[in-house]
């Protein structure tokens, strides 16, 4: 059962505080991308067929793959997959930044191109929940940001297919190709590419620890978006809020896996407890209420402030993935929250409308990165180029001041290159 505490009884930094097992998967990592560096779609092939069981020779899903997958999933949601896409791009593109030009000073121009990376992977969990969302979120920014190629990665089924909501997904979000290859080995071949599988530039997406902690080690050969951890929520609550909407809320979230971590802070010990039995009636009707069980048991908590602006203050603490404001006026708090992922704003905001259909990103910084890191964006995509042009006039204006500076720190060969211009004259 979720613990219910008041706030002076648990240190801030333990509210999230995750039971996690120890694993150390970074050598088997290591052995896993470096099998990849040398054997390439061979070890690939190899280790799709030890992990998911299944042996493909051709990692690339067809036409005839694709056409099956739309003619599978069912027309309403298709229709559902392309609202929500809308709102995500309608969301994502008031985020396109413009190339700058600067030139109001005689003989002087300087500019910005904002240029986006040529290929992008974005890497799409399956198993038994195969996020089809994780594609529109993922994919769409990346197309709207001008990427030429977005690869959408993908473990396989047994029968060594995808699901078909993932390519529907995929189709409508304009992902260009999509492999069915998964895990660690997918990180290496788009970090490092393969005979089959080009080399990105950006990789993107949620995955497993092995997952996670391959995007670490490629860091630096290719650029990633981050390193997710266990889902998080953080809802804040006032006392008229329905226990059934919070305690939906937390099983939202408990639901994703045992580490995930779901969190009340509440003025009222009322509320607290009516949710603690809420969570214990709705729990029993899910699908996932082991995973579920064992999140809440394990991570959930329930923490009775003294008022919503002290569970303000523990929320910027935390910097929570997704933070709930279940408030009357939600937006009297919004300038006072300077740490979240993503922010719900009111009592009828669930963390699942974010997830699918209003449109900002879901893929979102955990852990209590919010405090430095944002959500993913049109950015995550782009790259920038600045420029310079002086005429001879111009350098002639500053050319000594280059050289003072120069020099400052010892550096004569600065200076030479900006006063031997001058000498021309």
């Amino acid at each position: 059962m979720i613990k219910i505490m008041k706030y002076n009884e648990v240190p801030v930094s333990e509210i999230f505080a995750r039971t996690e097992p120890k694993v150390d998967v970074e050598a088997t990592v290591r052995n896993i991308i470096q099998d990849v560096i040398d054997k390439k779609d061979q070890a690939v092939r190899e280790y799709t067929l030890k992990l998911d069981g299944v042996d493909i020779e051709d990692p690339e899903v067809s036409e005839a793959e694709f056409a099956e997958a739309m003619e599978a999933v069912a027309p309403g949601f298709l229709e559902i997959l392309k609202k929500a896409s809308a709102n995500i791009r309608k969301f994502h593109e008031k985020q396109v930044r413009n190339s700058f030009i600067i030139n109001d000073e005689e003989g002087v121009v300087m500019g910005q191109k904002v240029i986006p990376v040529d290929r992008a992977g974005v890497y799409v969990p399956g198993g038994t929940a195969p996020l089809s969302s994780t594609v529109l979120m993922d994919v769409i920014p990346a197309k709207i940001a001008g990427v030429k190629e977005v690869m959408v990665m993908t473990p396989p089924n047994k029968e060594g297919k995808i699901d078909p909501s993932i390519l529907a997904a995929a189709k409508v979000a304009g992902a260009d190709r999509v492999f069915k290859v998964g895990g660690a080995q997918a990180i290496a071949a788009l970090a490092y590419g393969t005979e089959k599988i080009p080399r990105a530039d950006k990789i993107v997406g949620p995955g497993n620890a092995y997952v996670a902690e391959a995007k670490r080690q490629v860091y630096g050969k290719v650029s990633i978006d981050m390193i997710a951890g266990p889902s998080e929520i953080l809802i804040v609550a006032d006392g008229k809020t329905d226990p059934r909407y919070a305690a939906a809320d937390l099983l939202s979230q408990a639901e994703h896996d045992r580490m995930a971590s779901a969190v009340l802070v509440t003025d009222s010990f009322e509320l607290a407890e009516k949710v603690a039995e809420e969570i214990e009636k709705q729990i029993r009707l899910l699908d996932r209420k082991d995973i579920a069980r064992a999140s809440i048991d394990d991570n959930g908590k329930i923490i009775v402030a003294d008022d919503i602006r002290t569970a303000i203050d523990i929320a910027n603490e935390l910097a929570p993935e997704h933070l709930e404001l279940c408030v009357d006026d939600p937006f009297s708090l919004l300038n006072s929250i300077r740490h979240a992922g993503s922010i719900f704003m009111g009592r009828n905001c669930p963390e699942a409308l974010g997830d699918y259909m209003a449109g900002p990103n879901h893929t979102l910084p955990t852990g209590g990165t919010a405090r430095f890191s944002s959500p993913l964006s049109v950015d995550d995509f782009v790259k920038k180029s600045q420029y310079t042009y002086f005429t001879k006039e111009a350098l002639d204006r500053i050319a000594r001041d280059i050289a003072v500076f120069a020099e400052t720190e010892g550096l004569t060969g600065h200076a030479r290159s900006a006063v031997i211009r001058t000498e021309d004259n």
